[in-house]
């Protein structure tokens, strides 16, 4: 979708990759793949950046015979993989388009920059409003992105229908009489986001006074906006991988001069970089909607009835800024002669295979705590069974759960007992009946999935009336703004608060 070559370069200066642009501009061989840098025949200059792999911005170079622009930038400076990608984009074409080199360069400037400014979330809603807030004042005096209502829940749009909710806004001045954000806007078949929503196609109204086809949508509100001063039109489709997500709209009011044919192309390659980004973050939203509705699924939809424990318990899914749903779970099993067991758990990883494997490990779980075994004995099988798994899906399909943790407890109503043991996971938080909390310390055992490498060890703990105990995963405490002991210190005075004893109940601690 982008109008602009793009080269991958390997930590050894080999070309991994190059797309139809770059191969167009260059004159890159089919074969190009594989080749160092130098061995490409571009030109010494430009061969010679890119061997050297240094950060570079709008360089440019000459190259058969075309004035390139050239940014590049370093791949493995946040800890990915050693190489450079650069772009290449044709000044000379933009000077002959424009007939001037100082528009060609703030156009390319402008895209540059749109690169960095749109699309820094996986959020839909919010890298629309990215792209009307760059677009303005420096392109158009208002914005307006529609987009159809499935978008917003991860789905693709219903093919025959034109109604799109305007998600995103932004304007020079306030009191426009254009749509407000969250208005639900079912276009008229005239209208040139009707066309373009239904064909593809740009539309281009330079003198919106003399075209009445727009103003169907709403006559009495087309008086207004033309009284207000927006004169001229252009709407551009969000299109990514060959769906048609919604309509981008610029409009001119204060500026004088109408939109002209070379603004076209630059409008629908600034909407095509954010189009990208849109259908991201949409792809992202169907996958977290999913993941979130297993793992929803396969925790307990109740708490089993035990006479031994008041229980209480919060499940929230992680933002998409925290990397998505995970694999947490949690269970409280009943057992024979009154003693409940308690698990907590994490599986490495987020998305659709962290929550299926939770599943998988909350059902063995579940079938090992039938054999009443002590908790360092069923950690073992656990761990015994995460290592079948990560062998039979040993072919590099699937993420390895290994990492998973597991924290598991036994509780004796009778003699105020708790036996647990802990695989890697965090440890739990005692409040006292007289407020105190501590992290009592359980041996902590390797992470399930390293097949034995060290023993499980298990403790007791005596468990007073009236004491709390809080298990919990590391999504709670740990933010990479701050270290996890101020994460726990936090934890500790949330549940120091308000101890057991002074009428708080498991519920209400979970609210805390």
């Amino acid at each position: 979708s982008v109008r602009e070559g793009v080269l991958i370069l390997d930590g050894r200066r080999r070309l991994a990759l190059a797309n139809d642009e770059a191969r167009r501009l260059l004159g890159l061989a089919a074969d190009a793949e594989g080749r160092l840098c130098l061995d490409l025949g571009i030109g010494s200059d430009l061969a010679a950046l890119f061997a050297s792999g240094r950060d570079a911005t709008d360089e440019v170079h000459l190259a058969r015979g075309r004035l390139l622009a050239v940014s590049q930038r370093s791949t493995d400076r946040a800890g990915g993989p050693p190489g450079s990608v650069a772009t290449l984009r044709d000044t000379t074409e933009l000077r002959t388009m424009t007939g001037r080199a100082d528009v060609a360069q703030e156009r390319l400037k402008l895209l540059y920059d749109a690169g960095l400014e749109i699309g820094t979330t996986l959020d839909v809603t919010r890298t629309s409003q990215e792209l009307a807030d760059f677009a303005v004042p420096r392109f158009a005096d208002f914005v307006s992105i529609d987009l159809a209502d499935p978008v917003l829940r991860g789905g693709e749009p219903k093919l025959g229908r034109t109604d799109m909710r305007r998600v995103a806004f932004r304007g020079v001045r306030e009191g426009s009489p254009l749509y407000p954000i969250g208005k639900l806007i079912h276009f008229a078949p005239a209208t040139p986001q009707a066309f373009g929503f239904g064909t593809g196609q740009t539309v281009l109204e330079a003198d919106m006074p003399a075209f009445s086809g727009w103003q169907e949508q709403d006559p009495d509100n087309a008086r207004r906006l033309v009284d207000f001063g927006i004169h001229a039109m252009l709407t551009v489709p969000l299109r990514a991988r060959g769906v048609i997500m919604g309509m981008a709209t610029f409009w001119r009011a204060d500026r004088p001069e109408p939109f002209e044919q070379d603004d076209v192309s630059m409008a629908e390659e600034l909407v095509a970089r954010a189009a990208v980004s849109i259908d991201n973050a949409r792809r992202y939203t169907r996958e977290h909607t999913l993941s979130v509705t297993l793992q929803r699924s396969l925790l307990p939809r109740a708490l089993p009835a035990q006479s031994g424990l008041d229980v209480a318990y919060r499940y929230l899914p992680a933002h998409a800024a925290q990397g998505g749903v995970g694999g947490d779970w949690f269970d409280v099993i009943p057992l024979p002669g009154a003693r409940v067991a308690l698990v907590v758990g994490d599986v490495v990883g987020h998305g659709l295979h962290a929550a299926a494997t939770m599943g998988r490990l909350r059902t063995a779980v579940h079938n090992f705590s039938t054999l009443d075994l002590p908790p360092d004995e069923l950690l073992g099988h656990l761990d015994e069974l995460v290592v079948r798994i990560d062998q039979d899906e040993g072919d590099g399909e699937a993420a390895p759960v290994t990492g998973a943790t597991c924290l598991y407890a036994v509780y004796d109503p009778t003699s105020g007992l708790c036996a647990l043991s802990r695989a890697g996971h965090l440890e739990p938080a005692l409040v006292h009946p007289d407020g105190r909390v501590e992290f009592p310390a359980v041996p902590g055992g390797p992470p399930l999935g390293l097949g034995g490498s060290l023993p499980f060890e298990a403790t007791e703990l005596h468990l007073s009336e009236g004491s709390g105990l809080v298990l919990y995963t590391d999504g709670l405490v740990e933010d990479q703004r701050r270290d996890i002991d101020e994460g726990l210190e936090l934890l500790r005075g949330a549940l120091a608060a308000a101890p057991p004893t002074h009428g708080r109940t498991p519920e209400e601690t979970c609210k805390a």
